[in-house]
């Protein structure tokens, strides 16, 4: 567990001090935050040279009130002292890339991998910043695309399934009866049935429980279609836990494209023309099998410092905190 700074309000509680005015003097005479080089622009950008590494990885974070800031980490750093080398406000690659290219250029040219998702500003940051290195689009993000459509196949049919009922138990009070759902098997109604197939949709078949398993016999059986869009889904994430070599993924890849051409399933296609896309960089992947993850679970640990502050009110002190921490 990272140690993070205590807060005031933690002080404030075991020892009945004024916790503001502690904070206030940490602020402006314990701390170096008085005389931090980085100060005067710290609200819109944060450079670490000396954190720099073959293996990175840029993402965007929300500090504050949506306020969205571009990082860059270090993947050698776990996470620790020595993780953080940029964060820039906003996601303007224009902005981003004017910081970045205050590093070195030897250092940036010592840059072997950058993972990041699928959005053309990240890409045009790398290219630009880090000529020499190999673009990986993390597979997790690949993976979420083909999920989100296969949710969104099974909330419109849950939608109709509302409707349907919404519509009977009208007609059953204009002739006066009373309006009973009917049941599967398993004890659900249809409206029931897709709302708790949420999960097992996200799983692969030898996760599920054995009510998942009943569950998915019925589902499967009343909706062909989110059966073979889960078959779909299913098989793309084989292609990256199961596949050892990017050839044999291109081609696994192409047939996929091929399967969902023949699905007719309009999501799915727009999809398969987005990976299609930027299958390169996606395949790449299997040059090291590297992922996003490293930059997700910073973000996650942002967070949990922004949590132990009790939100951010003073931006650019936060960041002096973060930066004693993680960079």
């Amino acid at each position: 567990m990272d140690n993070y700074p205590v807060s005031s309000n933690s002080l404030e509680k075991f020892y009945h001090i004024n916790g503001d005015q502690l904070g206030q003097q940490y602020k402006e005479h314990l701390s170096d935050y008085t005389t931090w080089d980085q100060k005067d622009h710290a609200r819109q950008w944060l450079l670490f040279p000396h954190n720099i590494g073959s293996s990175l990885s840029i993402d965007e974070t929300s500090l504050s009130n949506g306020e969205l800031y571009t990082i860059l980490t270090n993947k050698q750093g776990q996470g620790k002292k020595g993780t953080l080398i940029a964060m820039v406000e906003g996601t303007d690659a224009e902005s981003v890339i004017e910081v970045l290219n205050r590093i070195p250029e030897n250092a940036r040219q010592s840059v072997q991998e950058v993972t990041l998702d699928m959005a053309g500003s990240m890409s045009k940051i790398i290219k630009q910043c880090f000529p020499d290195a190999s673009l990986v689009i993390d597979r997790f993000h690949v993976q979420k695309l083909a999920y989100d459509a296969l949710q969104e196949m099974r909330i419109a049919y849950r939608w109709d399934a509302i409707n349907e009922e919404t519509n009977a138990m009208e007609n059953a009070k204009l002739n006066k009866t009373k309006y009973i759902a009917p049941v599967f098997s398993n004890g659900d109604n249809r409206k029931q049935l897709l709302a708790r197939s949420r999960y097992l949709l996200f799983k692969s078949r030898d996760k599920w429980t054995q009510k998942q398993k009943e569950r998915s016999l019925i589902l499967f059986d009343q909706y062909p279609d989110i059966k073979k869009a889960y078959a779909l889904t299913h098989a793309l994430r084989m292609i990256f836990s199961q596949t050892e070599t990017k050839g044999v993924a291109y081609t696994k890849m192409a047939r996929w494209f091929n399967d969902v051409t023949d699905s007719g399933f309009k999501s799915f296609n727009t999809i398969s023309a987005t990976i299609y896309e930027h299958y390169r960089e996606i395949l790449n992947f299997f040059d090291h099998r590297s992922t996003n993850a490293s930059a997700e679970s910073f973000n996650a640990k942002i967070k949990a410092f922004r949590a132990t502050q009790r939100g951010v009110t003073d931006i650019p002190f936060f960041l002096f905190r973060l930066s004693i921490i993680y960079a």
